[in-house]
């Protein structure tokens, strides 16, 4: 029996020839990543179980990134910071992307793939659940908690079970004007539900997410956990290659799924069979087309997050506010310095992408960091204070995510976010292409 590319990484990273779902195993970690929110904690655990005055196992691989409570005058967010500082500072660690700084650089799940951090073939265990987005590079990347965090920390390895497969293939070539990845997780989402994919590697193949660029392919990868997965990964390609050699100099060993490996479902679609969704209130798996949700009205749009807060994403929205007007607040947060850096070199139709929102009336851009897309601080830019209704293009919408318990979340597209900021409910995007 063939191997998966998850079993296949897993097993190269425990030293084994073959493993298959449901074995455990011990893997090296290639990286570790933490941030402010549950650094602290892992590295409070770090010190009790192996000394105060312990090293990490590998100063390279552990990279340390505050991005979640940062512009903010909350005491206890900034005692997180200086917890963070100090132990980069004892640890002389090389990755630390510090706030207010020169060094610093915004969300860590963008930060990992701009900075190199990211390469097909490793393993990356990251104190946050949306660390599933770096599968994007063909490697097994897994959220995992303060607890195993300081033991990777510490020894550099974890205990594993292998997780079974779910083959997810879209095929039929790119996908059809106004659809976007985002559009195909909340659909692979909306069919399997929230435990649909429980503990289990989400892959995804076909000749369409092929077709995608690496900003995209993030974001499928990113919201496998909105399913229970273990992971989510994509096989390693010449587009995959290009972004990774672009950003590091170090070796990685790209690896692929056998013809006859064994899943424990196969979920095929039709790339013109998908149309643009949104997420209603208030989980990731109520999902409704956005043609069907006309009559829903929003009170808010916000564009950002690790998963809506790339590039990309904000190119697709400028695509549809130029030369329009906003009918609701529109937050504009660029998920990096990178992202932020290029509103001002990025043009389309003749104008920087900065020029764009401005004329469409959005608000300001935000600093590069995760700001509303988990709450946060009442100072926290975006967080919604009432009983708002946001359409966003982060990754959950439970009640309270993004502040207020009484505010509602519709999970959608850049280019459904900005169709819909442009009418003042949620719009198909069609409706402007």
């Amino acid at each position: 029996m063939g191997m998966t590319i998850t079993e296949k990484i897993l097993g190269k990273a425990a030293g084994l020839r073959s493993v298959h779902a449901g074995d455990n195993v011990w893997v090296q970690a290639d990286i570790l990543m933490t941030h402010d929110v549950c650094g602290p904690g892992t590295i409070g655990i770090f010190k009790r179980e192996f000394g105060k005055d312990a090293k990490v196992f590998d100063r390279e691989k552990v990279v340390l990134t505050p991005d979640h409570y940062i512009f903010t005058k909350d005491e206890m967010c900034l005692r997180n910071l200086d917890t963070c500082r100090a132990f980069a500072r004892e640890q002389a660690l090389p990755h630390f992307y510090d706030p207010g700084t020169a060094s610093y650089s915004g969300v860590c799940h963008v930060t990992l793939p701009q900075k190199g951090h990211c390469r097909p073939g490793e393993v990356m265990f990251g104190t946050d659940s949306h660390t599933c987005t770096h599968g994007a590079f063909g490697q097994f990347a897994t959220g995992i908690g303060n607890t195993d965090a300081a033991f990777v920390m510490g020894t550099g390895k974890l205990l594993l079970k292998v997780p079974a497969s779910l083959k997810f293939e879209v095929a039929g070539g790119p996908l059809p004007k106004g659809v976007m990845a985002k559009d195909l997780i909340l659909r692979f989402i909306g069919d399997i539900g929230v435990e649909g994919a429980t503990y289990c590697a989400m892959e995804f193949t076909g000749d369409t997410i092929r077709s995608l660029g690496m900003e995209e392919r993030m974001t499928i990868c990113n919201m496998a956990i909105e399913a229970g997965a273990k992971n989510g990964i994509i096989a390693p390609d010449w587009t995959t290659l290009e972004y990774v050699l672009a950003r590091t100099g170090k070796p990685f060993h790209c690896l692929a799924s056998d013809a006859d490996a064994e899943y424990r479902a196969v979920h095929r679609y039709q790339a013109s069979a998908m149309e643009p969704v949104v997420a209603l209130p208030h989980s990731p798996d109520n999902v409704s087309k956005a043609a069907c949700c006309g009559d829903v009205k929003i009170d808010r749009a916000y564009i950002g997050s690790c998963t809506g807060g790339k590039i990309t994403d904000f190119v697709a929205a400028a695509e549809l506010l130029h030369g329009r007007t906003v009918k609701v607040d529109t937050f504009i947060v660029p998920a990096t310095t990178e992202v932020a850096a290029q509103f001002d070199q990025v043009r389309l139709f003749g104008k920087t992408l900065a020029q764009i929102f401005k004329d469409a009336g959005c608000l300001p851009p935000a600093p590069p960091s995760c700001a509303a897309c988990l709450g946060g601080p009442e100072d926290t830019f975006g967080r919604t204070h009432g009983s708002e209704t946001v359409i966003s293009t982060t990754n959950r919408n439970f009640p309270g995510r993004m502040g207020s318990k009484k505010s509602a979340v519709i999970l959608a597209s850049p280019y459904t976010a900005a169709a819909s900021a442009l009418t003042g409910r949620v719009t198909d995007p069609r409706e402007f292409l």
